[in-house]
């Protein structure tokens, strides 16, 4: 795997609705900037070897970094694929969408759920949400959010940016419901 850059982005939330949040709301992304390893290789029928190369790796690499940049216990994570112009939605799926990357982020952060995921292809600079839940109960509603991000140079179109995102608590000054209470 060839990683050009990593980058560390973490976000507190102070107040919100014109009041303070204590603690303030903290969310962290770590993206890896990766080299594709399908770009130019025209239509790749079989996309195992290069997952068996490269998921685990770049699963291993950011979730310790995301972790650290949280500097708490991770309530909410997501995770984002990228792809740059030359490649495919398929090669960024391939890499995040197998239990090689996920259970990396899943074991460090004590989950149990899925992590919600974003896939899509464009130029450098493109913005992306990364979609966050609860780690251990995707119905929490708290949880439910979003944390945006831009890497004003990536990725190249041959390149792949790799997310992973975690949130120390659910949204800022959240009041919904519990799901449990609508029938």
């Amino acid at each position: 795997m060839t990683v050009r850059k990593i980058v560390t982005i973490v976000e507190e939330v102070c107040a919100e609705g014109g009041r303070e949040v204590t603690p303030a709301a903290r969310v962290a992304v770590v993206a890896a900037v990766i080299e594709n390893p399908w770009a130019g290789q025209g239509f790749v029928e079989d996309l195992q070897p290069g997952i068996e190369q490269h998921a685990s790796a770049v699963g291993a690499l950011l979730a310790p970094q995301v972790l650290a940049a949280l500097d708490a216990p991770a309530e909410a994570y997501g995770k984002a694929a990228i792809v740059g112009l030359d490649g495919e939605v398929e090669h960024g799926s391939a890499l995040i969408h197998t239990l090689k990357f996920g259970d990396h982020f899943r074991k460090a952060a004590n989950a149990t759920t899925l992590l919600p995921a974003v896939e899509k292809r464009g130029p450098a600079g493109v913005v992306f949400d990364i979609p966050l839940k609860h780690v251990t109960d995707a119905t929490i509603r708290s949880h439910h959010q979003t944390v945006e991000v831009r890497l004003a140079d990536a990725p190249h179109p041959g390149e792949i940016v790799i997310a992973l995102a975690a949130a120390a608590q659910g949204r800022p000054q959240q009041r919904l419901a519990p799901l449990s209470t609508e029938r």
